[in-house]
């Protein structure tokens, strides 16, 4: 646990503390409607609610105390994102990480027994994942901006698009939200769909609590990391496009298939990893993302000798759910606007 006393007697620590916590920071119209004060008793002031803050939250820690035992620099933020299940009711304990990446990690939990749930699975984002994701305009296109509801955000959504944009720390603090929601929101859509995807629990401020895929000493690994039998090499490929069939047919393109995130548990698949999903009717590269999708996958099982034409599969699955391809929209488009000249007249 992070030593707590040590914040409560060092003034600037708990300035530091108060500031990233503080909705001023945040919101522009907070700061217009603050009123000046005296710099002696608003230090004062921050001080006492920062202090306030750390000891109710080193109060719910004590009681949430975790079988794993996180390293050093994840102990913090670690509780902190799981806190709020805890307090829901939702899990009682950690027990080991799964999962560890760039972008998040992965924890095996125990759920409540009043909530009837078992084992279950924590995804918890690490500190500003989504402010280094590469090329990240090309998922936002098209896509709401979700709250922390994960409703879009309506007749405020400009001025936030232009705070994200711009990268200010009220923009990339409801780019997070808007991330972390579009995959908890993309889970309940497929699952009520009935797509092997885990089931989704819960979202908090920097976690999503699901299913787990394993027993009580191994997760599910990935395709990436089993060896398949040949007479399951036709039928999982076949279930995968049958995957990507239907999210196209629930307006989603994962965005980043491949068999790293398909997991493998007792002959059966199942998909994760959401967070940069694409509207295949509102972005305009969804075609060359859902392309990119298949492509993938195609690579994967041809290793193991199977044949296949991406390009055919993209095709034939766009047709289906969609329509048009974007070649033959752009044709269209082309001969709407066409006029002949003098000569051809």
């Amino acid at each position: 646990m992070p030593d707590l006393n040590a914040y409560l007697n060092d003034p600037e620590a708990i300035d530091a503390l108060d500031d990233l916590y503080n909705p001023q920071r945040l919101d522009r119209q907070a700061r217009r409607g603050r009123r000046p004060r005296g710099m002696s008793k608003s230090r004062r002031t921050r001080r006492q609610r920062a202090a306030a803050k750390v000891a109710a939250l080193a109060a719910a820690e004590s009681e949430f105390a975790t079988t794993y035992t996180p390293s050093r620099y994840e102990e913090g933020w670690l509780l902190e994102s799981l806190l709020p299940f805890y307090e829901m009711g939702l899990l009682t304990d950690v027990l080991a990480v799964i999962k560890g990446g760039k972008e998040a990690s992965v924890y095996r939990c125990q759920g409540h027994s009043d909530s009837g749930l078992g084992l279950v699975a924590a995804k918890v984002y690490r500190p500003r994942m989504f402010r280094n994701l590469r090329r990240d305009h090309v998922y936002r296109q098209g896509r709401d901006i979700l709250t922390p509801e994960g409703r879009p955000v309506g007749l405020k959504g400009d001025r936030i698009a232009h705070a994200i944009q711009k990268k200010t720390a009220f923009g990339q603090k409801a780019a997070h939200t808007s991330w972390l929601m579009h995959e908890y929101t993309t889970l309940q859509t497929l699952h009520a769909a009935g797509a092997a995807v885990p089931e989704p629990y819960g979202a908090a401020a920097n976690a999503i609590l699901m299913g787990y895929v394993g027993d009580e000493d191994t997760p599910a690994p990935t395709l990436h990391e089993v060896t398949l039998e040949p007479d399951e090499v036709k039928p999982l490929f076949d279930e995968v496009l049958r995957h990507i069939d239907l999210m196209l047919g629930c307006g989603i393109i994962h965005g980043d298939l491949s068999a790293y995130n398909i997991l493998y548990w007792a002959g059966e698949i199942t998909l994760i990893d959401f967070p940069q999903v694409v509207d295949p009717r509102r972005n305009r590269d969804a075609y060359a993302i859902l392309g990119r999708d298949i492509t993938r996958v195609c690579e994967y099982f041809a290793g193991y000798g199977l044949r296949s034409d991406p390009a055919a599969i993209l095709e034939r699955l766009w047709r289906r759910d969609i329509g048009q391809t974007p070649a033959e929209r752009d044709a269209d488009e082309a001969r709407l606007h066409w006029e002949p000249d003098e000569e051809e007249a």
